[in-house]
């Protein structure tokens, strides 16, 4: 209802008034305006609807979406968990698989250190094995050095005694010396001292090598073809004295006694003086080779009163070769040396140390020749 129905008009009349045309045409606007508002409600309420059913439309829709994306995930999620069974189920083979290996490994650890134990057992056994077995070769070994030096020590006393080898028997008690360094005992250690007194005695008593003697009794005996002879009318030195040389002197222009080949002396006698030197300096060699000093010595006195009774004093090459044949006659030992202590000493040593061999093996290291 509206403003105009409600308020009436303040020109109309107070009575009754009867209608007409011009007063009949508000009322159906009037009723036209009520039925617009209807109206209007009506498709306000339809539009409602239509915007309800839309919504309702849209959230199925969502709904329906929301129900698929679900369907998917829980598919993806079916899958994962498929995929994770299966990698559970292959980590549970792998895990057994070496829950065995470790097993085994167990087993053949403990195999290996019981192994490992008898191992270390038997190297033990065997440690003292050899332990043992290198006492008995240290023994074994210094009686074999103390056997080798006794040895060398009674050939080089023998070899001076019966052949007077300085030289030679040096050597020998040089290779003993050696020898003796090597044993590890250090009760044998005095001993050396007594090797090394008696060489440095044997190198006393042998002042000049056997060689570079040689070497001078070679040179002498190359000089002798050219050694000039004494001549034969030159009279020796103290044949004639007083009375008799003033008689010889008296007769020289009457009776005068010569060679006819006008020479000292012949070609044969000559070469016959020259080869009784030569023998004597060829004696001499084999004396010195043969460790004869007395031989040795006897030759070249041999050989220098033949030189100096066929050839001439006076030629320079004669003095020469007869101060050689001195100093070779000087530079021999006057005295001999006396060996043995060190052998009596190493022969002692080993009787008090119990180091020579058994009796039942054989004749003892220490026994004489």
């Amino acid at each position: 209802m509206s403003q105009d129905d409600s308020i009436p008009s303040n020109s109309a009349p107070a009575g009754p008034v009867e209608p007409s045309s011009s007063s009949r045409t508000p009322r159906f606007t009037a009723a036209a305006r009520r039925g617009g508002g209807t109206l209007a409600v009506a498709l306000l309420l339809a539009l409602v609807a239509v915007g309800g059913t839309g919504y309702v439309a849209w959230r199925q829709w969502q709904q329906e979406q929301e129900r698929a994306a679900g369907s998917e995930s829980l598919n993806a999620m079916k899958q994962r968990v498929d995929s994770l069974e299966g990698a559970v189920t292959a980590s549970n083979s792998e895990r057994n698989l070496l829950r065995q290996r470790l097993g085994d490994a167990v087993q053949v650890n403990r195999s290996l250190r019981e192994e490992l134990l008898s191992q270390a057992e038997r190297t033990r056994n065997l440690e003292d094995a050899v332990a043992k077995l290198s006492e008995k070769t240290l023994s074994a070994h210094d009686t074999m050095l103390l056997d080798e030096t006794e040895s060398l020590l009674r050939m080089a006393k023998e070899r001076y005694e019966l052949f007077h080898d300085a030289q030679g028997a040096a050597a020998a008690y040089a290779i003993a010396g050696q020898t003796l360094a090597a044993v590890d005992d250090h009760a044998f250690s005095g001993l050396r001292q007594s090797i090394a007194a008696e060489r440095e005695a044997l190198a006393k008593s042998q002042p000049v090598s056997v060689s570079a003697s040689l070497a001078t009794l070679t040179r002498v005996r190359a000089a002798m073809t050219d050694l000039p002879l004494r001549p034969l009318d030159t009279p020796a030195s103290g044949s004639t004295s007083g009375s008799w040389t003033r008689i010889v002197a008296a007769l020289a222009d009457v009776v005068r006694v010569q060679r006819t080949n006008g020479a000292p002396l012949s070609v044969a006698d000559a070469r016959f003086a020259r080869e009784l030197a030569g023998i004597d300096l060829a004696q001499a060699q084999a004396a010195l080779l043969a460790s004869d000093h007395d031989g040795y010595v006897a030759a070249l006195k041999r050989a220098d009163a033949g030189i100096a009774a066929q050839f001439d004093e006076k030629s320079p090459a004669v003095a020469e070769v007869r101060e050689q044949l001195a100093s070779l006659i000087a530079q021999q030992p006057t005295t001999s040396v006396q060996l043995g202590a060190a052998l009596s000493e190493l022969r002692n040593l080993r009787s008090v140390h119990a180091l020579k061999p058994a009796s039942g093996n054989g004749a003892p290291a220490g026994a004489k020749p």
